[in-house]
């Protein structure tokens, strides 16, 4: 097989496993928690290393911001035989239950993103995929991590949701995100939802695990918002998640 052109990867990793940091930065980070990593290449965006969990090679690589990049390191990343992706990444809370530091399992996303309206019609839910997602609950579970479950909000634009006011179409912006913390959806990120979306496309499964940095609506209520923004929980509960799922499906 010849290398992908965006990911420049091609087979002979034998993965069937990804973990998928958005940062480059985060890659070498987490491979470090595998057994004999070592860097595979980069380009563009697209950061690999490969190691081994369980005698299983397992494949990182960021996905750099935002779902069409998302979608494509997914999509050349199947070609290459990978058939389980977990997202790490990070998120801002909404929901006044979940602070940062805390975890977010994703179970499900508003499709606010467009990458995904070029794959299925809108009426197609954005869903983890549930055996990959109870690992990541057990994982959590058995590293006794503070967790949280349920749907995240997915956008295209960072500072759309950051400085709403500043744009032409800030009063659907402002309503929507009022119907997002009305409806209990835990925290905003950009990238869970072409995820769910491309693998179901697929056949693959995939599940997201999401660091809470802090929480814009604590904030705007005097309610304590502290700021976390080390990955290494996450980190830690993909892995342990995939460990679980190794074993579960020998």
């Amino acid at each position: 097989m010849e290398k992908k052109y965006h990911i420049n990867l091609d087979d002979s990793h034998q993965a069937k496993y990804a973990v998928l940091p958005g940062d480059p930065g985060r890659v070498e980070k987490i491979a470090a928690y595998l057994d004999n990593p070592k860097f595979l290449g980069q380009n563009r965006e697209y950061t690999s290393w490969l190691g081994q969990l369980e005698n299983e090679n397992v494949l990182i690589m960021s996905t750099g911001m935002g779902g069409p990049s998302t979608a494509i390191g997914i999509e050349e990343l199947f070609q290459t035989g990978i058939r389980n992706f977990i997202r790490v990444g990070t998120c801002g809370g909404i929901n006044l239950e979940v602070q940062g530091g805390d975890l977010v399992i994703a179970t499900g996303a508003v499709r606010m993103d467009g990458t995904p309206n070029e794959y299925v019609p809108i009426e197609f839910p954005s869903v983890a995929n549930f055996e990959l997602t109870t690992s990541l609950v057990s994982a959590a579970k058995n590293l006794n991590y503070k967790y949280h479950t349920g749907i995240v909000q997915c956008k295209d634009s960072f500072y759309g949701q950051h400085d709403p006011e500043r744009m032409p179409i800030g009063y659907e912006l402002k309503n929507k995100w009022d119907a997002w913390f009305k409806s209990n959806v835990l925290a905003s990120e950009m990238e869970s939802s072409t995820l769910f979306i491309v693998s179901q496309v697929l056949g693959a499964r995939a599940a997201s695990i999401l660091n809470v940095i802090w929480n814009q609506e604590r904030s705007k209520r005097g309610l304590s918002d502290p700021h976390q923004h080390d990955t290494d929980m996450a980190i830690r509960t993909a892995i342990e998640a995939i460990r679980i799922d190794i074993q579960e499906n020998r």
